[in-house]
């Protein structure tokens, strides 16, 4: 291995820091200070830069992340764009000129973050004016998505400013540089091995190499998008004296849709699954929108939301409803554990310090009726206090299968056992659905903390049952309309 390098707006630098050093606080000792820092756990974008990453067809997109989170040991070999890289003073990028004309900036400290997410909407390859001409709430008539800037957070200029910038914007120019990258690929994952004072940071080539680290050394730190790690380390200096990056795997990074089973790589981001699963899987394409924001899911992956245990992930309840189950590997082999089963205590799992998660299974045929509910303070980029998912089949108006999965009501993320057998068997009617949502207010152990009293848990879990059977009513009552028409 040579000396870790990092392309950052089209000039190689060589990456000496320590292990646990971040991108933001490398650009930034680069003499790169557009990106900034104000949070330090990836909740306002103000560090938001551009890193190149595979499109899934053979070429590039410019993705969006939080340069506070990730490790610059994991951007060994990539490439980096900042906001300084995409114009200058005499020559702004699009981005930065709408912004500039429409008023998109004041104090100017969130405005490089912005920048960035603008800039990786811009150049969305799939982008186009595909809604009315005047848009919908949050789409505009370029096409542009809202929710690109989901991460990012102003307090003084005020949004629709930053808004209108966006919604100005046309299409990349043939003689745009950064338009034209998108045609070559991305580049390929580094094997990196660092060590510095304060740890080592590796990047295995193989899955057989991790499995090995792993084996000589159980009390790793396993790393992949680092949304929770990173927070460890900026907030709480939390050092380790080994972190493995898995992001980067193959074994890790597929997505299977089989006849009987959906298989995802445990390092595939939630925008991937987004992007390749929203419409097969309902459930999860109602979830992963509601899951942080979208610098976040650009770079979070579905095993790392479960490897931390959390009771309050979102992923787990979807999962869970899902019938959900997780690949375990080790040297050793692998084995295969029901999700249901994988939570034993408050960030407690059955997994074993030499494993790690390679896969998550979907049993098919899915449920033809399901919904996922958040309960939080904000409707976006927010933990839940609540969280429900619901997958359920009805035939002729009876209940013949029932999952319901929970989150933030206990140590661990659950199952309503009782609640479903409540249902099963049931009429899917409003007297049956009354009854059941007095048990399901009162399954795992509505607990109180800072987010929410355990009696308004309690009845979220009651009212979330309410809202699916309307939600299924209508939904019914609409089939039929259309039928009879």
């Amino acid at each position: 291995m040579g000396d870790p390098m990092l392309t950052v707006n089209g000039l190689r630098r060589r990456i000496d820091a320590p292990a646990h050093a971040t991108a933001l606080d490398w650009l930034r000792g680069e003499g790169l200070t557009g990106c900034k820092e104000g949070c330090a756990e990836g909740e306002c974008g103000a560090c938001a830069v551009l890193v190149a990453t595979a499109d899934g067809n053979g070429g590039t997109a410019w993705t969006a992340v939080n340069a506070c989170l990730v490790p610059v040991a994991a951007l060994d070999g990539q490439e980096v764009v900042t906001s300084e890289g995409l114009g200058t003073p005499d020559a702004l990028h699009p981005v930065q000129e709408e912004l500039a004309t429409r008023g998109g900036s004041q104090c100017g400290y969130c405005t490089p973050g912005f920048v960035c997410s603008m800039a990786s909407e811009f150049y969305r390859s799939d982008r186009a004016p595909a809604h009315a001409e005047h848009g919908d709430a949050e789409h505009g008539p370029n096409g542009f998505d809202l929710h690109a800037l989901s991460g990012n957070l102003c307090r003084c200029t005020g949004y629709r400013p930053i808004r209108d910038a966006a919604y100005a914007l046309g299409e990349p120019t043939d003689a745009d540089p950064l338009a034209a990258r998108r045609n070559a690929p991305a580049p390929e994952a580094v094997a990196t091995d660092i060590t510095a004072a304060d740890g080592r940071f590796v990047r295995p080539a193989t899955l057989e190499d991790t499995l090995g680290l792993l084996a000589a050394d159980p009390g790793a730190v396993l790393v992949a998008g680092s949304t929770d790690w990173g927070v460890e380390v900026n907030l709480r200096g939390r050092r380790a004296p080994l972190v493995v990056a898995i992001d980067r795997l193959p074994e890790l990074r597929g997505i299977r849709v089989g006849d009987d089973v959906i298989e995802i790589g445990a390092a595939v981001t939630l925008t991937e699954i987004e992007r390749e699963l929203g419409e097969r899987v309902p459930l999860l394409g109602e979830l992963i929108p509601q899951f942080a924001s979208r610098l976040i899911r650009n770079r979070a992956t579905i095993g790392g939301n479960l490897g931390t245990g959390s009771p309050i992930g979102d992923t787990p309840p979807a999962l869970l409803a899902l019938g959900a189950r997780v690949v375990l590997a080790s040297a050793d082999g692998e084995r295969e554990v029901e999700l249901a089963d994988y939570f034993t205590g408050y960030r407690q799992t059955l997994k074993r310090p030499h494993e790690l998660i390679r896969a998550v299974r979907i049993p098919l045929p899915l449920a033809p009726f399901t919904a996922f509910h958040k309960i939080a303070k904000r409707r976006f980029d927010d933990i839940s206090s609540v969280a429900v998912a619901f997958a359920l089949d009805i035939e002729d108006d009876v209940v013949t299968a029932a999952k319901i999965g929970l989150g933030g009501v206990a140590a661990t993320p659950l199952r309503a056992r009782a609640t479903e057998d409540e249902l099963l068997g049931s009429v899917w009617c409003e007297d049956t659905v009354r009854e059941a949502a007095i048990v399901l207010g009162r399954e795992g152990t509505p607990m109180a903390d800072h987010r929410a009293s355990g009696e308004y848990r309690a009845i979220m879990l009651s009212q979330a049952l309410l809202k699916f059977y309307s939600q299924t009513a209508d939904s019914q009552q609409t089939e039929t309309v259309e039928v009879a028409s």
